[in-house]
């Protein structure tokens, strides 16, 4: 990645190869082979620095010059595994303040937040300083400007079980789902935060079954809750969970016609039907009902899977009523 900026010499700025302390050192060009095909137009700076960085690992310096130009190189290109794995070495050798570093690179999260190698340097300076305690005010702090930011989320999860800070997250989630019922990534969190504390146990399914419902009828249509529901519910059979199947029907008789709240309850009638239950034919009727209002009118983007759906359940039980009733 080049570093564009027109401006590389502006300020107090200056080159290594102008540099009288790097003098010794014989910079390395880049080895783009004989015919190079689409070569990158690297500015003068960016090359420069990545000159005497390579010319550094060749020669496997660990000095205080050297780990100047990581934090040069990774400026240039943060996404640089090379730079930040180096820079690491020389953290360990130089027996450098981890603490300083730790402020370092949460400026460079600040300026890169969706960078992987600058949240995995975080993770390893967390992890040898033994001491979390900025990380869950630092991760806080990243989504409140991006609420799913993918990295931010995994590293709050590392340090949640590393460190065992799970007392408040619950907390959390609900000021996150409050602000933005549909972010998917805290309804992930929430799922994640029980499965790795109280489990759940029946007690945790009622309350979440029940939290759920409650965010469902404020907003009928958001897919993430729904989702949510069947992983609470994941081994159970949902048609049989006490007040759930009245629960939709009395979201359908509303004239919601959300097509979650459709697919859920096509769900529940093919566990009926499995189940062999009683008035085969009428739960049949209702799931292909509801089917067709999928494929016609509610989700016709998905209406190719509705209708396969649909011929799915009608050979696999229409043919078996006719049976059981001849």
């Amino acid at each position: 990645m080049a570093d564009s900026d027109s401006s590389e010499h502006a300020g107090d700025y200056v080159l290594y190869c102008d540099r009288e302390n790097w003098k010794d050192l014989e910079p390395v060009p880049q080895d783009d082979g004989p015919h190079p095909i689409v070569q990158i137009a690297y500015s003068e700076r960016f090359r420069d620095c990545y000159d005497y960085f390579r010319a550094i690992l060749k020669k496997d310096e660990r000095s205080e010059r050297a780990f100047e130009l990581t934090a040069d190189a990774a400026a240039l290109n943060p996404a640089n595994y090379t730079v930040w794995h180096f820079r690491r070495i020389l953290l360990k050798d130089l027996g450098k303040n981890l603490q300083d570093e730790l402020d370092y690179i949460t400026e460079v999260i600040h300026d890169h937040p969706k960078n992987y190698q600058v949240w995995h340097h975080r993770r390893v300076v967390v992890d040898w300083l033994r001491n979390a305690s900025d990380e869950i005010d630092f991760t806080r702090l990243i989504l409140t400007h991006d609420a799913k930011n993918y990295h931010a989320w995994q590293h709050r999860q590392w340090v949640l079980r590393e460190f065992d800070l799970w007392d408040a997250e619950l907390d959390y989630i609900d000021d996150l789902l409050e602000e933005d019922i549909r972010n998917n990534s805290a309804w992930n969190q929430r799922y994640y935060v029980i499965s790795k504390t109280s489990k759940f146990t029946d007690e945790v399914i009622a309350r979440e079954v029940s939290y759920t419902k409650e965010k469902i009828n404020n907003v009928p249509n958001n897919e993430s809750a729904w989702n949510y529901l069947r992983g609470v519910l994941l081994d159970t059979e949902m048609y049989k969970y006490s007040g759930l199947m009245t629960f939709c029907e009395e979201l359908f008789s509303q004239s919601i016609r959300s097509p979650h709240l459709l697919a859920f309850m096509v769900d529940c009638y093919q566990e009926m039907l499995n189940a062999k239950c009683e008035d085969k034919e009428e739960v049949l009727a209702k799931a292909l009902k509801l089917l067709k209002g999928l494929e016609e009118e509610y989700d016709t983007i998905r209406c190719e899977y509705w209708k396969y759906l649909s011929v799915t359940l009608s050979s696999k039980y229409a043919g078996k009523l006719e049976q059981s009733s001849s």
